[in-house]
Order: C-alpha cells, then sequence, then structure tokens
C-alpha cells in the first residue's frame, strides 16, 4: 500500500505555530506565468513540485490564533522547488505582508528557502526588492515584523525578508548563511569552513537572537508579542513623583563602595525578579555582540517596554565587562525597537568605564557614544533611566538622557572613576574619596541638582541592596513600571519638549 504524502513542512509549521481551528488561509489562485518565462521544461518542474507538496507555490500565507491573538503568518515550502521566490510567490509574499499592514496584524516570517528562483532569472532576482520594502512599510506602520529562520535559508531570502525582524530566531541546527555552500564549493573548489553557517554559530556572533526549536516557537512568539504589541498586565499605579523619605546620609565613597559589592544585584537580576515575558536579544543583529551590555524585551511592572543596560557580571578575568562600540550599537538597536514600536524604553547605568583598548578606539567608540546621545535626546518613544550602581565615565553618559532619571540610593555618576580624576588632578589615585565628595557624584547630590528626578532607598538601616536583593528589587520593578506607565500616558510633543529643555538648561539654575 502506498503510504500518504508527507504534510508539507509549511503547514507542519503552522499547525504547530497556530492555535488549533484558528488558521485562515490568504492564498488567492496565481495568475498565467507571462509569456517569457512559461517555458516547457520550467511547466513541467512546477507541476512535479505541485504534485510533490500538494501546494501551488513555495509560499503559504494566512493569518491565525497564536496564544489567543491573531496574527499574519507567511512561511516557506523548501520542498517546492528548494522554497525559492519567483514572481508569483514574490507578489504572494508581498500581497500577505500588505494585508496585514493594512489589517494592524503583528507578522510572523517563517522563511526556509536557497534564494532566488534560478529558472526565472533576473526578474526573480528583483522580487526581493518589494518584498523588503513591503516589510520596510509594516514596520513604519509600527507593527511587530518577528522571524524563524528554518533549515535552510540562504541567498536573497536570507538578504531580505529573513533578515529584517524586530526580533530572529533560528531553527536548532539550520543551514544560514548569504552563500549556499554547494554555491561555494562549485565557484572556489573547496568547502566552505564548517560550522559558520548554522544557527547556533549566528547567535554567538550576534546576527539571531535565538535558537527556538518548532515546538517552542508558539509559545516564545506570544511571549514575546506580549511586549510589542503593548500588552499590559496589570493596572498600572500612578507614578508618584516623590523620593523616599528614609534616606541615611553616607559620604560618596561609602556609596562608591557599596556599588561596588558583588552581592550588589544587577540587571540581570532585576529583569528576573521583576519582569515578566522577557525576551533576551542577542547583538546588533549586524553580526556583533558585546558582553557590556544587555538587551531585552520585558514588561517591568505590567509596562512592555524595552531594557537596555549595562551587564555587571564578571568576565574570565574576574572584572565586569566594560561597554564598548558594539554594546552602543546594541543599545541603539534597542533604541530603534522602541521607535519604531512606540513603546517606552529602560536604560539602566551600572558600569566602572567605557572599554579602554585599541579594539574600542578603531571600533569607532567615540563616535559611538555621540551616536548614542543624539538618539536618546531625540528618540519619539518615553525614556526612562535609572541608575543602579556605578556610574563612571562616557559608558554612563551614553545612556543617560531620558524623559525620567532615578537613582538608587547608592548609585552614583561621576566623569571618571574616583580614582582616575583624582589621578589626573593629583596624579595619585589616593585623593579619590576627597575627589568624589567634592565632584557631587552621589543620588542626593545628583538630585538636589537636578540630574535625577527621584532616589529610591535600598533597604533600611545601614543595609543596602546587596543585602536584601530580592525585596529591593519588587519594590524596584514596580517604581519602574509605573513611572513607565505614566510617561506612556504623556502627550509625545510636550514630553519631548521637556527632555530637550531638562538637559538644555542643566547647571543654569
Amino acid at each position: 500500500m502506498t503510504e500518504p504524502p508527507r504534510r508539507p513542512a509549511s503547514r507542519r509549521l503552522v499547525d504547530s505555530v497556530v492555535d488549533p481551528g484558528t488558521w485562515r488561509g490568504w492564498d488567492a489562485p496565481l495568475p498565467p506565468l507571462p509569456p517569457y518565462l512559461d517555458g516547457e521544461e520550467y511547466r513541467a518542474d512546477l507541476a512535479r513540485a505541485r504534485a510533490r507538496t500538494g501546494l501551488d507555490e513555495s509560499v503559504v500565507t494566512g493569518e491565525g490564533d497564536v496564544r489567543g491573538r491573531r496574527v499574519a503568518v507567511v512561511a516557506s515550502e523548501f520542498e517546492f522547488l528548494g522554497g525559492s521566490i519567483g514572481v508569483a510567490a514574490g507578489e504572494r509574499l508581498v500581497r500577505a505582508i500588505e494585508r496585514a499592514t493594512r489589517e494592524r496584524l503583528p507578522l510572523l516570517a517563517s522563511p526556509a528557502s536557497g534564494g532566488t528562483r534560478m529558472q526565472e532569472g533576473t526578474i526573480a532576482f528583483l522580487q526581493m526588492v518589494k518584498v523588503a520594502a513591503a516589510i520596510t512599510d509594516h514596520k513604519a506602520a509600527g507593527l511587530p515584523y518577528l522571524v524563524h529562520l528554518r533549515h535552510p535559508t540562504t541567498g536573497g531570502v536570507f538578504a531580505s525578508w529573513g533578515s529584517l525582524g524586530h526580533v530572529t530566531a533560528a531553527e536548532p541546527g539550520a543551514l544560514i548563511g548569504f552563500l549556499g555552500p554547494r554555491v561555494h564549493e562549485a565557484l572556489y573548489g573547496e568547502p566552505f569552513p564548517p560550522g559558520v553557517q548554522v544557527a547556533e554559530n549566528l547567535l554567538a556572533n550576534g546576527i539571531v537572537d535565538a535558537v527556538v526549536p518548532l515546538a517552542q516557537l508558539a509559545g516564545a512568539t506570544a511571549r514575546t508579542l506580549a511586549v510589542l504589541c503593548g500588552d499590559v498586565a496589570v493596572p498600572a499605579v500612578a507614578a508618584d513623583p516623590g523620593n523616599d523619605a528614609t534616606a541615611v546620609e553616607v559620604p560618596a565613597a561609602e556609596s562608591i563602595r557599596r556599588s561596588r559589592r558583588p552581592e550588589r544585584p544587577g540587571l540581570r537580576a532585576l529583569l528576573a525578579v521583576a519582569g515578566q515575558d522577557v525576551t533576551p536579544l542577542s547583538g546588533t543583529g549586524a553580526g556583533e555582540r558585546d558582553p557590556g551590555l544587555l538587551l531585552a524585551l520585558a514588561r517591568i511592572g505590567g509596562t512592555p517596554c524595552v531594557v537596555l543596560g549595562h551587564d555587571r557580571r564578571e568576565t574570565d578575568d574576574g572584572r565586569p565587562p566594560a561597554l564598548g562600540p558594539a554594546g552602543l550599537r546594541m543599545a541603539r538597536r534597542g533604541m530603534r525597537i522602541a521607535a519604531e514600536l512606540d513603546l517606552p524604553l529602560l536604560s539602566v547605568v551600572d558600569t566602572a568605564g567605557a572599554a579602554l583598548s585599541r579594539e574600542a578606539e578603531e571600533g569607532g567608540l567615540a563616535g559611538e557614544i555621540a551616536r548614542s546621545l543624539a538618539d536618546l535626546m531625540t528618540l519619539p518613544a518615553p525614556t526612562l533611566c535609572l541608575l543602579l550602581g556605578q556610574g563612571a565615565g562616557g559608558g554612563a553618559l551614553a545612556l543617560l538622557p531620558a524623559d525620567r532619571v532615578l537613582a538608587a540610593r547608592h548609585a552614583w555618576l561621576s566623569p571618571l572613576p574616583p580614582e582616575g580624576a583624582s589621578a589626573i588632578l593629583y596624579r595619585t589615585t589616593e585623593r579619590a574619596d576627597e575627589v568624589a565628595a567634592r565632584q557631587g557624584v552621589r543620588s542626593a547630590d545628583l538630585l538636589a541638582r537636578g540630574i535625577v528626578d527621584r532616589v529610591v532607598e535600598e533597604a533600611s538601616g545601614q543595609e543596602d541592596a546587596g543585602d536584601a536583593p530580592e525585596a529591593f528589587l519588587t519594590r524596584l520593578g514596580t517604581i519602574l513600571g509605573a513611572e513607565l506607565a505614566a510617561l506612556r500616558a504623556l502627550p509625545r510633543a510636550s514630553r519631548l519638549t521637556a527632555r530637550r529643555t531638562r538637559y538644555r538648561d542643566l547647571g543654569l539654575g
């Protein structure tokens, strides 16, 4: 007895991701091929592909519910001529993307393709232009675009709709790359280096954000869209503009010492305790990662936001990672997502300083600090900065400008680590405490001078955040969520004007 044909991979993807009974296909009948493409051999290739897959083209489009949320889906079918994109497939993709934009639906794309359909030649090659343009319009409308790269995804598909996601995941072990390995070997007479064009290597190099098996894709999609679509999990509490009243005055040197305690919680701990629907993002999306910066989507205190900040985890040499130019390019990726989807941006400052190295200089660190400052001053999205711990130098300044700035009691901000400032002024580091006191680096000093808007107490008595981290982070998360919600409710024009005025007049009062 002949076994029934296996269900096409594109249909299996739909079955796995979309809630049962909710799929509604969008694929209209295809127009006939234009005469210049209607060769006998190509017609036979299409007929065999249709018979083998039960599909009429290499892409499937439609909509369904993903964990109760209406989502548009476009997916490749690799068994149909290698998932290649020709005129008909390109038109089907564009019509689906345009419909998702009109109906204001988030879009999940799942390519698996060798790229351009060689049987159609140059005209097929140009289909990638209109697909990329349609996705750009979708994102410009403030709508999320998610990508799940399946095995294999290469060529023009990877170089167009496969690389434009707000968030991009990949199938475990998937072959993903621009130049297909078979083409490379044919052109250059040697195999492509092994292990390069593999999903896990792309994750390690900041090109994709996660490696997600098909069985987990629905959950990952729902979790990401809960943030990108602006869902609020709990009713927002109005932000209290006041400051904690239990302040215990301590010298600047004492706050600096406390901020450097290994037990002090950092941004990862904050997300673990106070974050919901957290989706880490890996790298710039353009082949760079920096251990000095953490980028994620999350809901903090129920309010959805893009989170970016310094990562205080120790590296192999036992020191916190310093922020380099790639980290700032990661941060600016987060700023773009916040701007495109009108999500609040939470930046978290906790750094001993920017990277001091040849690589940082040659990588354009100073320019990236300048561009980060410019982006934060003009970003249309609501912005909130948290000074969580150390705040030294340009690495701290690069993430600071915001509509509102909060500081933990023992956080501080300085042009350099106090030891460095002492070395400049006195050619010794031994007067660091004296310099810190004179520079006004403490949270109380920053509040008095209008640099921060609110100081959050860390613990009672002589304790600090390192003594009771979970209680501090739980309370801090509630405060941050309320602050973000309040900023989100403000009119954009007045908020941007106030931000510009805040920094224009700083130090003049």
